[in-house]
């Protein structure tokens, strides 16, 4: 990492949803478990409390590694940290998605977003905000179907990244990492994952179910965002922070 590298000061947004029973994962993982080891007084007079959880790699706010869609792709643990901590910006394309929960982020809306505002610095993590975040955690609403297992992904309706879209910010802004506030960085309907497979060939890590991108501005702003340390992990679950630069 650069010696000159440094945090700025800024007020923290949390950007993570919390894990519990309604951590909403793909229909066909089992979704996320925490079962009681003990809670109460102790035989020896001290309150004691120790829980064990089980979960799926992919599901709540989580970091999706190279390795993912990748043969050769970088597994969590040896993701540099110098992609998941730094300058952000965020592009807010709620109001074309939330009337449209087949929407994908389109290489247009990059450059409509630039011409609003500036050409995306290289280095950069970008957040895409389709306004989904505020359906968490009804699945209905988040993922267009309530239903669990095979039979629930033909009727997956939520927006995503287009892959020509994700391949241009990679070419010709060569972002750090990328996220958004639905299931998949790919939109519901995807058969061949072809954002996925995008960034994972080009080393690009990603979030998905990043939350309260709706408190964030467009610019000027931090992003740290520290997955659990999986070796030879594919995906793993990831504390994502803000910080508002004054």
């Amino acid at each position: 990492m650069d010696k000159n590298f440094s945090i700025p000061n800024g007020k923290l947004i949390d950007l993570t949803h919390n894990y519990s029973e309604n951590t909403i994962y793909w229909p066909t993982e089992d979704g996320f478990k925490l079962d009681v080891g003990f809670e109460g007084i102790h035989e020896k007079g001290y309150f004691y409390s120790a829980k064990k959880f089980s979960a799926p790699e992919h599901g709540g706010t989580h970091l999706d590694a190279p390795i993912h869609f990748a043969k050769n792709g970088k597994t969590i643990d040896q993701i540099p940290l110098e992609q998941l901590i730094g300058k952000a910006i965020k592009i807010d394309v709620s109001q074309e998605a939330l009337k449209n929960p087949d929407f994908q982020l389109s290489i247009q809306d990059l450059k409509n977003w630039e011409i609003s505002h500036e050409n995306i610095p290289e280095n950069t993590i970008v957040l895409v905000c389709t306004g989904y975040g505020g359906f968490w955690p009804d699945r209905l609403k988040y993922l267009g179907t309530s239903k669990k297992g095979k039979e629930a992904l033909e009727d997956l309706h939520f927006p995503g990244i287009h892959p020509d879209a994700a391949k241009w910010l990679i070419e010709h802004r060569k972002i750090k990492a990328i996220g958004l506030d639905t299931q998949s960085i790919d939109y519901g309907q995807s058969k061949f994952f072809e954002t996925h497979r995008v960034l994972c060939e080009n080393q690009v890590p990603f979030f998905e179910n990043v939350a309260n991108l709706e408190q964030i501005p467009v610019s000027r702003f931090f992003v740290v965002a520290l997955p659990m340390k999986i070796q030879s992990g594919s995906g793993a679950p990831v504390r994502i922070v803000a910080i508002i630069q004054n």
